[in-house]
């Protein structure tokens, strides 16, 4: 059965696309399952909220471009041919034939980030429960835990409003500086990362590091925090360049995963 959904205008729209595969580059199509994929694996971690939030990827070869979601869409429905092309202005480049366009707030964020962080080729913005609990802690991200020591230094970024104002673009670039992980202040997480792996695997050990903190924030107990030396020697080992960049290994995994439960993201 095909699935309908209502479109801004109260139309109905068929979730069935034509596919974009002949229509793009090889390497533009691999970018867009993989950013499809990333938004299926942050659903099915609920790290979602509804329609809200984005993920985005710079497509290959066109530093001028990125994919981003279709501001109507959930996360379980977007495939590869259903993400909106779009410049580093705003102005969209290709989109599936129905109403739907680009949350503004997603735009200005991701755009400042494109534009100014040519190593982050993939950006990720969740409002989960406990980013933002964490995010509304004056202490930030503890690193309590092995899994929060992975980030080298957590930035933060504070609250605004609904950023839909273009100049607040330079602050979010300005406060994010080389970090792989931003705190918005009152408002949830924001990861980067050189791949779509890379950026879900900050994002998933990003949300990790939140839970577990509050966790044990809440146990009653006096907090062990590890010395500076043991900090910086975990983060160390972290580097993508001293083991591994993490994520990339684990990618084949996770969309054999998506595969088992709901191909459909690769359409």
């Amino acid at each position: 059965m095909t699935t309908m959904i209502a479109g801004l205008q109260g139309k109905k729209y068929d979730l069935d696309l034509p596919s974009m595969r002949d229509k793009v580059s090889p390497e533009e199509w691999q970018a867009r399952v993989d950013l499809a994929a990333c938004y299926r694996l942050v659903a099915l971690w609920d790290m979602t909220d509804m329609i809200a939030n984005h993920i985005s990827v710079r497509v290959p070869g066109e530093p001028e471009h990125f994919l981003i979601n279709a501001y109507g869409l959930l996360y379980e429905e977007i495939t590869a041919s259903s993400l909106i092309k779009i410049d580093l202005d705003g102005n969209i480049i290709a989109k599936p034939d129905f109403d739907y366009g680009v949350n503004r707030a997603g735009f200005v964020i991701h755009s400042a980030v494109h534009r100014a962080r040519h190593d982050a080729a993939c950006v990720i913005h969740t409002h989960t429960p406990a980013g933002m609990a964490i995010s509304s802690m004056k202490c930030g991200l503890l690193p309590l835990t092995q899994t929060a020591m992975r980030f080298a230094k957590v930035a933060y970024h504070d609250y605004e409003g609904v950023a839909v104002s273009l100049d607040e673009q330079a602050r979010i670039v300005a406060d994010l500086g080389d970090a792989d992980l931003m705190v918005l202040r009152n408002h949830g997480l924001l990861t980067v990362g050189p791949t779509v792996p890379q950026a879900f695997s900050n994002i998933y050990r990003a949300e990790l590091a939140c839970k577990a903190q509050l966790m044990a924030m809440t146990a009653g107990t006096e907090l062990v925090m590890p010395s500076a030396e043991v900090i910086a020697h975990t983060n160390h080992l972290y580097r993508p360049e001293v083991r591994r960049p993490f994520g990339v290994l684990e990618w084949p995994a996770l969309m054999r995963k998506l595969d088992r439960i709901d191909p459909t993201y690769r359409d």
